[in-house]
């Protein structure tokens, strides 16, 4: 029994070792503190049958730190006042470096993607998070109608969605005359239907009361 149980055991810690250099490659700040608590949390467990103490405590001082992370993380995702949205124009040097180095992961997404900033009903905004920024939401005024054209987040933001204080927590579009937002066909959105959008078709349309 006692190999059976060394086998297992030897799992359990390789096991937790490799989720802990595996929370180590992750681009997204939520999945990383994620996988990195449940990492922690198999050590423990693992050097705590092993007796080896200052492993266990360490362990534990980081899982403490994650978990403290993590409920701060899920505290400000839906926060205006850590979210700020500015809108900038759509020739905006800033803007233009924002598309082109995230260019290849936003055609990832969006294929069929294409800015004209020489159009005069193009409109942008940036949704920063202190002083980095964490997502770009593009859209082609129509009118009344904003026909959106990118709503894009950072990939260590990936786990958030930041488009969402562009659509409601933000007064940039009744200012501006725009009382219904449509996004393309088959767009991607996996948050839309929290923040008040519906299905018209095969895209998803906002009506701003």
């Amino acid at each position: 029994m006692s190999g059976v149980g060394d086998h297992w055991l030897d799992i359990l810690g390789w096991g937790g070792s490799a989720l802990l250099v595996f929370s180590l490659l992750q681009a997204r700040v939520l999945r990383f503190r994620t996988l990195n608590l449940v990492a922690c949390v198999i050590l423990v467990g693992f050097n705590s049958v092993l007796e080896i103490w200052p492993m266990v405590g360490m362990n534990i001082v980081l899982a403490v730190i994650n978990v403290w992370f993590i409920v701060r993380l899920l505290d400000e995702r839906h926060d205006e006042a850590v979210f700020e949205v500015l809108e900038v124009g759509a020739r905006d040097e800033y803007l233009r470096h924002l598309l082109r180095i995230h260019g290849a992961d936003i055609l990832r997404f969006q294929p069929d993607f294409m800015w004209d900033p020489a159009d005069d009903d193009g409109h942008a905004c940036i949704v920063l998070r202190g002083d980095e920024a964490v997502g770009v939401v593009l859209y082609r005024a129509d009118g009344d109608v904003a026909r959106v054209q990118l709503d894009y987040v950072t990939p260590r933001y990936r786990d958030f969605s930041p488009g969402e204080f562009v659509w409601r927590r933000s007064g940039l579009l009744r200012d501006s005359g725009i009382r219904r937002v449509v996004t393309p066909p088959g767009m991607v959105g996996a948050y839309y239907d929290r923040v008040g959008f519906r299905h018209e078709g095969d895209s998803y349309v906002l009506q701003l009361d």
